[in-house]
């Protein structure tokens, strides 16, 4: 999620940043919405999908656990081609393909079919990181920060919004619908994408090899953006480990929830949105160091919530607020330092960044079912709570002694 590209001459600048209005923005916020969320509605689905499916129970984590995968492929290896390649086909072609991965998911007759569409659905799904450069590049320099700020909250309200979408929607179309019910979505925004989407021809002179081959070097060469990357990896797993898990024993005694109620839980997490512009304003007054340290405790504190929750809803429930806060508000604050590195690789480092983290929510879900039904809800809670603990230990400890 990143405020720039390499954008080349002034003069191409200065002749895009007119492109942009209302409209335009409006489009990019509902285009990544659309395309974040589709990492996103299995997460309350897997019981569901497992048992439609003859997945065992200990594995239906896994499903989530693909589609994160798929992403972490697509920013590695389709995202920096943003950089090289003309954004608007690039953008329209992967959202295309995402229409048709959606389409064969919800069409999938059997698990290997499933997993491979699934796998597919992630990778595509970064188009909505190909687009927040492409409207920073397409924005006026007076005003970029506050269209990307605009996107981003599209953004952010598909990944929280997701979930219970996916949770009411299954009670009455099933899960299949859900998935059906995306691609229509983003293929509407796909139709109006071919009339009002903009060209924008990027003048890097990388290849593609050497455009790929720098990701590498940038985690080994840059410190802080390896320890934000590596935070945040840790607050995502935990955050996938909650949202995987939670749902699944919602579903089980003593609460028998149906998809609906699941949906209205998941609901706790939309207050993760309001964590983003406070951070946002706490890290430009310089105040980064404290609030990376309440972020990644109140990941600590919702599993110590979540722990009284196996039994009794309310801290589950609030465990769910609390730890989207955090995790949203520590997104930020990563952000905010890595993007100070260098303008002029902004979308590399945002490759390696969200990577990084991705592959930490990806363990995350991954761990959900067979921590759940190998060792029960304490030990989801105590990997849960560990992860971001052992971050927050480093970063009093060593980080923030060094700022």
């Amino acid at each position: 999620m990143t405020a720039s590209t390499e954008t080349g001459s002034g003069a191409e600048t200065d002749a895009q940043s007119q492109r942009i209005g209302l409209a335009l923005t409006t489009l990019f916020a509902v285009a990544c919405g659309a395309l974040a969320a589709n990492l996103y509605y299995a997460q309350p689905l897997v019981a569901l999908i497992g048992a439609d499916t003859g997945l065992s129970v200990s594995a239906e984590s896994v499903i989530v656990t693909v589609a994160q995968i798929g992403y972490a492929i697509g920013l590695v290896f389709l995202v920096p081609l943003g950089d090289i390649l003309e954004n608007r086909k690039l953008i329209l072609a992967t959202m295309g393909l995402n229409v048709v991965s959606l389409v064969g998911l919800a069409l999938a007759p059997g698990l290997a079919s499933l997993f491979a569409m699934m796998l597919v659905v992630g990778i595509t799904s970064c188009a909505a990181q190909m687009i927040v450069p492409l409207a920073a590049n397409l924005a006026p320099a007076a005003e970029r920060g506050a269209v990307v700020g605009n996107v981003m909250t599209g953004l952010l309200g598909g990944i929280l919004l997701a979930r219970p979408v996916a949770s009411f929607l299954a009670d009455y179309i099933s899960w299949r619908g859900v998935f059906a019910a995306s691609a229509a979505l983003v293929g509407l925004v796909l139709l109006v994408g071919l009339v009002r989407l903009p060209a924008r021809t990027p003048t890097a002179g990388k290849g593609y090899g050497e455009l790929i081959g720098s990701l590498g070097k940038l985690f080994a060469k840059q410190p802080v953006l390896r320890r934000r990357g590596l935070y945040h990896a840790s607050m995502f797993g935990a955050f996938s480990l909650f949202w995987t898990a939670a749902p699944i024993i919602l579903f089980r005694e003593p609460f028998n929830f149906s998809s609906t109620q699941v949906a209205l839980f998941t609901l706790a997490g939309v207050f993760g949105v309001f964590a983003a512009p406070i951070a946002g304003r706490l890290a430009d007054r310089g105040h980064t160091v404290i609030g990376t340290t309440i972020a990644i405790s109140l990941a600590v504190l919702a599993f110590v919530l979540a722990w009284f929750g196996e039994t009794v809803f309310w801290p589950l429930l609030l465990a769910g607020v609390v730890i989207d806060l955090g995790v949203q508000a520590n997104l930020v604050f990563g952000q905010r330092e890595i993007y100070e590195l260098d303008a002029s690789i902004r979308n590399r480092l945002n490759s390696v960044y969200m990577t990084t983290f991705f592959l930490g929510g990806a363990v995350g879900s991954a761990l959900a079912s067979p921590l759940l039904e190998t060792f029960g809800w304490t030990a989801v809670c105590l990997v849960g709570a560990g992860a971001p603990a052992l971050s927050l230990l480093y970063f009093v400890l060593v980080d923030a002694k060094g700022s």
